[in-house]
Parts: C-alpha cells; structure tokens; sequence
C-alpha cells in the first residue's frame, strides 16, 4: 500500500500545502492524488492553479525547484480529469484501481497528446504548452 494512503483526504492536502508532508509519501501515484482531490474541492481551472502554486511552494521548500514541470503537472491534473469524467467512484483508491493507466503508463498517455518530449523540454518545464496532437 501507498503510505499516502495512510491519511485522509483532509490530512493529506493539509500536510503538502503547509510544506510538512513527508517527500517519501509523495510518490507519483500521490501527484495523482492531488490532481484528484483539487478537481473534486474545485472548478477544473482552480484545480490547475492550485496544483501548480502548490507544487512549486513544495518543491521549493524540498530545494528540488528543478524538478517542477509546469506542462506536465498540468497535463497530469487533465489526465486525471480526463478520466474522473468516465468513473463512477468517489474515492481515489477505487478511483486509481478502475484506471491503473494513470499510475503505470502515464507517460504513454502524454504521447498521445504529444509529439515533443515535454519530460525534458525546458520551456515545458517554465509554462505550459499545448498538446500538437491532440487536445485534453
């Protein structure tokens, strides 16, 4: 089991956004989670915003400012949504479970949408670039 999982939806968006969650807990399925509960507190585009002023205050506080990738997290958050549109459950695990593509193939899935290697591009990394070949 994911440690994330360990606390509450509550908890967990409490403990990034005050910088205190612990960077082992913070796998990739958790950035997914994220995506996850900001879309379902918030609009889609207040779901974009917080998950990228957010990240970055958590990066930062990490001093991994590096590693942030503004269209990736972004892409991630309208794969996430993409997605939650189709399901029929209201919890992240089952969520998860019902679209494991998310967590194993996410990359593949990008590639769908791009041509470019938005991974590690630099401006891909600085703002937000569209998809050339398909749109969310």
């Amino acid at each position: 089991m994911e440690k994330h999982l360990l606390l509450s939806d509550e908890e967990f968006i409490k403990e990034f956004e005050n910088c205190s969650l612990n960077p082992e807990v913070f796998s990739h399925e958790a950035h997914l989670r994220l995506a996850w509960i900001y879309l379902c507190k918030y609009n889609e585009a207040m779901a974009y915003r917080k998950t990228v002023v957010n990240l970055k205050a958590y990066i930062k506080h990490l001093g991994a400012e590096g590693k942030f990738n503004h269209t990736l997290t972004i892409a991630s958050v309208k794969a996430v949504y993409h997605f939650m549109q189709r399901s029929q459950y209201a919890n992240f695990t089952d969520f998860i479970n019902e679209f494991p593509e998310l967590k194993y193939n996410l990359k593949e899935l990008l590639a769908t949408h791009y041509s470019i290697d938005i991974f590690n591009l630099p401006e891909a990394k600085t703002h937000w670039l569209e998809p050339d070949l398909s749109a969310f």
